[in-house]
């Protein structure tokens, strides 16, 4: 684990060619970090997403998360050009309404394949992955979870039992890798203002989500980069198996 920001890092953050992952990957990169970005990219959009960077040594490499042969081949190839692995940002996710009583059967087994595929063992597999070029140098993996893993979520029961899987994982794994210098911990957002929640932020629903927060708001991606950031530095070892609120007092648990 490179021991100052002062020095460049090698940061993967999956799930960010937008909304959260973006605002990550921009945050490091201003940070003289050099980021992988691992999404589902088409060619064309690689050199776009890229120039959206400051700095250089950037690189973009293609995986979709429930292939787990293709997540394999795409850490290995972001350490192989970034030259190793210092951070881990496991944002890639997917977000999917359907409530017991209003999809079909076939619906129903879809939607759970599909999210606990992205969201959980997607995420696992890329730990797994990352793991083998940062045991011997230490790291930080940060999650990003969600409060809907501990408020529930009716209207995406798949969603928020995947990101409760990904708070046991991360604190398991917090005492797993602690040996090997690896800090693993979360960020737990409530609503962040990104294209995958645009449709729930429409008057009248989106109103009712704002006033949820005595802030009157929900959260920009930006906020929830600058958690991550603190939690992948070298400073917040300390912190491994710590699942950060940023939820605008949305949420509040005991």
């Amino acid at each position: 684990m490179v021991e100052s920001e002062s020095e460049s890092r090698a940061v993967l953050v999956t799930g960010a060619a937008r909304g959260i992952g973006w605002a990550v990957a921009k945050r490091f990169a201003a940070a003289g970090d050099r980021v992988a970005i691992l999404d589902k990219v088409p060619d064309d959009a690689a050199g776009k997403l890229l120039s959206g960077l400051d700095g250089s040594g950037h690189v973009v490499v293609e995986a979709d998360l429930l292939d787990a042969a293709a997540v394999l081949a795409a850490v290995d190839s972001a350490a192989g050009q970034l030259g190793g692995l210092d951070v881990v940002v496991n944002n890639a996710g997917i977000f999917l309404a359907h409530p017991v009583t209003e999809v079909d059967y076939a619906a129903w087994q879809e939607h759970w394949r599909a999210t606990l595929g992205v969201n959980l063992v997607g995420a696992a597999n890329v730990i797994w992955c990352a793991v083998r070029h940062m045991k011997e140098r230490g790291g930080r993996i940060v999650n990003i979870s969600s409060r809907g893993a501990f408020r529930g979520e009716p209207d995406v029961p798949a969603y928020g039992a995947s990101k409760a899987g990904l708070n046991s994982l991360t604190q398991s794994l917090a005492l797993a890798l602690a040996p090997h210098r690896i800090a693993v911990s979360a960020v737990a957002p409530g609503f962040v203002a990104t294209d995958m929640t645009t449709d729930w932020l429409e008057p009248p629903g989106g109103d009712e989500i704002r006033a949820q927060s005595p802030f009157g708001r929900v959260a920009e991606p930006a906020e929830i980069a600058a958690g991550v950031f603190y939690l992948a530095s070298a400073q917040a070892e300390w912190a491994s198996g710590t699942i950060l609120d940023l939820n605008g007092a949305s949420y509040l648990r005991t």
